[in-house]
């Protein structure tokens, strides 16, 4: 018996550990994707913004607002018990304050994930498109993110702008 004990002690310390793990790298990864997304907004001239390739895309300025309203949603909605309420970002039109938002947004989303630390991500919650665990919701975060930017990239390219080089390893 005290061997079957020991053994449910040892298994469950490794969850945890494992867990913690886990939210250690999504942290880790989640601050480069800021910095990259960073990068990419600085790259694009200022009057440039509100470019779309097509009508019926969102704008870059709109793809920003857009991954923002998302990690908000996300991060609230399934690490805290509070409300996501949208932001109106109609009156942010300097990249400068995009930039900022950008910080804002990206570090309130990691300390909600850094408070979460050692919750159980096997967790299922209720979801638009099914049941999903709490790592499913973690990786449709970063997921999300990274749809997104590699649609700022081509807005650069399309522009002819150089977009920065990949970081985040």
């Amino acid at each position: 018996m005290k061997k079957i004990l020991l053994l449910i002690v040892l298994l469950y310390g490794n969850l945890i550990t494992a867990q913690d793990l886990v939210n250690e790298a999504f942290v880790e990864k989640w601050d480069n994707s800021k910095t990259y997304l960073l990068d990419i907004v600085k790259m694009m001239p200022e009057e440039k913004l509100d470019y779309k390739p097509t009508q019926r895309e969102m704008s870059f300025k709109d793809q920003i607002f857009h991954i923002l309203d998302n990690m908000s949603w996300l991060s609230k909605a399934y690490f805290t018990n509070e409300k996501h309420i949208k932001i109106d970002h109609s009156s942010i039109v300097l990249k400068e304050d995009i930039l900022k938002e950008i910080e804002i947004s990206f570090d309130k989303a990691k300390k909600i994930i850094e408070a979460n630390k050692g919750i159980d991500l096997s967790q299922k919650v209720e979801f638009f498109a099914g049941p999903k665990t709490k790592l499913q919701i973690l990786n449709l975060m970063q997921d999300h993110v990274t749809h997104h930017r590699g649609q700022l990239i081509v807005y650069l390219n399309l522009n002819q702008i150089q977009p920065p080089k990949y970081i985040g390893w």
